[in-house]
């Protein structure tokens, strides 16, 4: 090949080169501008869940199950459509479809112990966010049974019934004294043990007034109860055991969600 000839063909691939490096660069602005590229998920916590509002979640694992550690605080289902806030006492005591509020209706309330939601939009299974469900009746009792089987139980038992403390926040709860309660810093190695971290937002009556902040923790289940009430399971500052119990679908209450 003559001198020539080599010179134009390598102008030729450096004139190529240049043009696939525009290209290249015009595609990478255009992704940041229109994609984001750089999402905010990306700077998570491993393992952590982000629900549709935007809210990120830590998560543990308790035998087989995987729990959010944080009550939910979501204000808009899965599918994007909004649960409705209800602050007044008597559009809530009269609902029938699914609502949320905030204990006292505080924001300050809900940053720290998630929002209070009725046993209506349970009921959907659209509250969770993807890959995540509000556990059923059944799913609450294998996780104590798995505790009670496994010594969680404060005195050491296995079987055990007392295992509300290693369940609980090591904060947040009012003070007692009764041996093993939530609320007593006694037996320190099975404060929190699980990880699971659970807080005293109390609840909404469904006659509309508040109760039992720093006191009591109730979580809804996924299943219905007689009378078309709903199971809940519920424990307090000055008790050592997790109890179930249903009560009326307008009862506002947190939720947990778990791993689908």
């Amino acid at each position: 090949m003559a001198p020539g000839n080599a010179t134009l063909k390598q102008q030729d691939m450096n004139t190529q080169n240049r043009l696939w490096n525009h290209a290249l660069t015009a595609i990478v602005f255009a992704c940041l501008l229109t994609c984001g590229c750089s999402k905010d998920d990306d700077n998570d916590p491993a393992g952590a869940v982000r629900d549709i509002d935007g809210n990120v979640y830590s998560t543990v694992t308790v035998g087989t199950q995987v729990w959010l550690v944080e009550n939910l605080k979501v204000t808009r289902y899965r599918n994007g459509d909004a649960i409705p806030n209800v602050p007044g006492a008597t559009l809530w005591s009269n609902l029938t479809t699914g609502a949320y509020c905030n204990f006292d209706n505080s924001t300050a309330n809900a940053t720290t112990y998630g929002r209070l939601y009725n046993w209506y939009a349970v009921e959907t299974g659209n509250l969770c966010p993807a890959g995540w469900h509000v556990p059923t009746d059944a799913e609450w009792t294998a996780l104590t049974d798995y505790l009670q089987a496994n010594g969680y139980s404060y005195d050491g038992a296995t079987p055990g019934i007392n295992i509300a403390k290693s369940l609980s926040a090591t904060t947040l709860w009012q003070s007692s004294t009764a041996t093993g309660a939530v609320g007593n810093t006694d037996y320190p190695a099975y404060r929190n043990k699980t990880g699971f971290t659970a807080f005293p937002g109390g609840y909404r009556y469904f006659g509309s007034e508040f109760n039992d902040l720093n006191l009591y923790g109730y979580w809804w289940t996924a299943t219905e109860a007689p009378q078309s009430d709903g199971w809940y399971r519920t424990w307090s500052y000055n008790n050592t055991q997790v109890f179930r119990n249903h009560t009326s679908p307008r009862d506002g209450f947190s939720v947990r969600c778990v791993k689908d």
